[in-house]
């Protein structure tokens, strides 16, 4: 088990170096509906004003989870503020996939949404995404940890003893649900999925570790911010499920708007983010458990380095035309 002391801010080279990989930043790999003359690696807003979007109502998805109506309710009062801070109704779209809230922004159903780290990059390449915050504590510092999980009793104390035993992952766009932790099990241990280990899909964290505690899985791979939360919510109780590897620390869920936003629209988005009052409110009880209380900026071009080195150990390319 590998035992890591770090702030918890993204350390790129300190990650980098846990995975054996090369830090170096890859190229913008932008589909072609999209433009980059300012070099930032996000669609810039279109010139042509008749191509830009400006709906009475504003569609919000947060990454999927377990029981997307939990977080319907967690994203009220946000949503409220929103609405008063753009002028616009605001809906909250219960995603049940990955994949759904990708093809939503790309077929131009989405407008505002929180992406999972590993799906940021796809939401941005492929769907014209321009994230511009990530939730943090007080002192500014965030990000989550990968952890491999099992469940008490299960045979399984190192990651060497994953070696014939089923490990569950989210989804293939996940960061700490697949790439990371295939770029370490293969970089560290020399081992690969379906040669050394079976591997399943769960969809989602909480699906993941749900299947461990109920014993559907050995192991999964998880965001630890979504443990931490469920242990909170006593979805999951402490000691129900045992960890054998943590991370260091990546960055976490990207905020953000669709490119084709009337700027004017954006903009105000932006600062509805910035000037939320998140004391006393269902945000600040949720998400409080896992130590965040604010948001801050972030750009896609620097903040997302480390999973741009992740997605280009495991080979990750983006067809999206």
């Amino acid at each position: 088990m590998l035992t890591l002391s770090l702030p918890r801010t993204l350390i790129s080279a300190a990650v980098a170096s846990a995975f054996a990989l090369v830090a170096v930043n890859a190229s913008a790999d932008l589909s072609s509906r999209y433009v980059d003359n300012d070099g930032d690696m996000v669609a810039d807003a279109p010139t042509d004003e008749s191509q830009w979007v400006d709906p009475d109502t504003l569609v919000f998805a947060y990454t999927p989870v377990e029981d997307p109506a939990v977080y319907a309710d967690v994203w009220s009062d946000f949503l409220d503020h929103l609405s008063e801070a753009t002028g616009k109704r605001v809906q909250f779209f219960p995603v049940q996939s990955n994949a759904a809230q990708q093809e939503a922004l790309r077929a131009g159903r989405l407008h505002v949404a929180g992406f999972n780290t590993g799906g940021v990059p796809v939401a941005v390449n492929c769907g014209g995404f321009r994230p511009f915050a990530i939730m943090a504590a007080e002192d500014g510092s965030y990000g989550y940890e990968m952890e491999i999980i099992t469940y008490p009793g299960s045979g399984i104390e190192s990651v060497e003893d994953l070696k014939g035993r089923q490990m569950a992952f989210t989804s293939e766009t996940s960061n700490s649900g697949f790439r990371a932790p295939s770029a370490l099990l293969r970089s560290e241990y020399g081992m690969e999925a379906g040669e050394d280990f079976e591997a399943a899909f769960s969809g989602s964290h909480d699906n993941s570790i749900l299947g461990v505690v109920n014993k559907d899985y050995d192991a999964a791979a998880i965001a630890n911010s979504v443990g931490t939360r469920m242990i909170a919510r006593g979805v999951v109780n402490e000691g129900d499920y045992e960890i054998i590897y943590t991370s260091d620390t990546f960055p976490t869920t990207a905020y953000g708007v669709a490119h084709n936003l009337k700027p004017e629209l954006a903009e105000q988005i932006q600062d509805a983010f910035f000037s939320y009052d998140w004391e006393g409110t269902p945000l600040e009880a949720e998400f409080a458990n896992s130590g965040e209380a604010q948001f801050i900026p972030i750009t896609y071009e620097e903040h997302w380095s480390v999973i741009r080195t992740i997605a280009d150990a495991n080979g990750v390319t983006y067809d999206c035309n």
